[in-house]
């Protein structure tokens, strides 16, 4: 069980605000957080890897206190159970795949491990290349696997996925799926994709100006899953003008320009990315 309450000072684009966050995550559960930019998700995983100290509260993971402002404790970083997975790889330039895996092993005994992740992550035949003679994809799935070989009792994914093509990011999800089941893993991944959600996360939570407003299964949170959408398109904010149920949106798709009206605690501004998701019904 993993019981956290932390705050900190947010400085976002529309002002500062306050991340004030209660959860309790049950062991084994794959926790999808998602929202608006600026609504915190990042910075809760920072907060949970140690990479940034909280104002106040307490983080306890089992047995263990790793945060308590009451009693002055706060474990850095490097002693805190975690693997952390970043968008953009952060793979060591200078060594192989297979010493990139190798670096992260807790002592020396985990050579057996590296070998089966490297089977489990499809990397065995790149085990002697180095991260510059790999795809987006196949780096994505050496940090991954780099992550687990820390054998860390929490798994923290910062939209890991979001700059791959499709077909890679369905097959890393897939990946990730077996490997959150093999190493029985308890995970927090931060996602805007909403099929990613559905398809993976056996719990949803939604982020909005720093504080849950949803939490439940992702069938329930998430909008429109009450029937499975027919099409997902990712876009990003061209314009945006305030209207009197909140934001008019316009919002390019790879080479058209689509308007969308927004409800939402924190406003979407030029720059964030959007995800799209609908349902088409054939006419009779």
């Amino acid at each position: 069980m993993i019981d956290l309450h932390l705050t900190k000072p947010l400085q976002t684009a529309h002002g500062p605000t306050l991340l004030d966050v209660r959860l309790s995550v049950t062991a084994g559960e794959l926790v999808a957080v998602y929202g608006a930019s600026g609504a915190g998700k990042t910075t809760l995983l920072r907060l949970l890897a140690g990479l940034s100290r909280p104002a106040s509260g307490h983080l306890r993971v089992g047995n263990e206190v790793w945060y308590d402002q009451q009693s002055g404790i706060w474990l850095p970083p490097q002693r805190r159970s975690i693997g952390f997975v970043f968008q953009d790889y952060a793979l060591f330039p200078n060594m192989t795949v297979r010493q990139n895996l190798e670096f992260a092993l807790p002592d020396a005994s985990g050579k057996a491990l590296v070998d089966e992740l490297l089977e489990l992550m499809d990397l065995g035949e790149l085990a002697r290349q180095r991260p510059q003679q790999l795809s987006g994809g196949q780096q994505q799935r050496v940090a991954l696997a780099r992550a687990l070989a820390r054998q860390p009792r929490l798994l923290l994914l910062d939209e890991p996925l979001a700059a791959l093509d499709v077909p890679t990011r369905l097959r890393l999800q897939q990946a990730l799926a077996a490997a959150h089941q093999r190493f029985q893993l308890t995970t927090l991944l931060v996602s805007h994709d909403y099929a990613e959600i559905t398809r993976l996360a056996t719990r949803a939570v939604e982020l909005d100006g720093g504080r849950v407003v949803r939490d439940g299964l992702p069938s329930a949170v998430l909008p429109g899953t009450d029937t499975a959408p027919n099409f997902q398109l990712t876009g990003t904010v061209v314009a945006a003008e305030p209207s009197a149920t909140g934001q008019t949106l316009q919002v390019r798709v790879g080479e058209e320009v689509v308007t969308v009206a927004v409800s939402a605690a924190t406003p979407y501004q030029v720059g964030d990315t959007l995800v799209l998701t609908g349902s088409v019904q054939r006419e009779r």
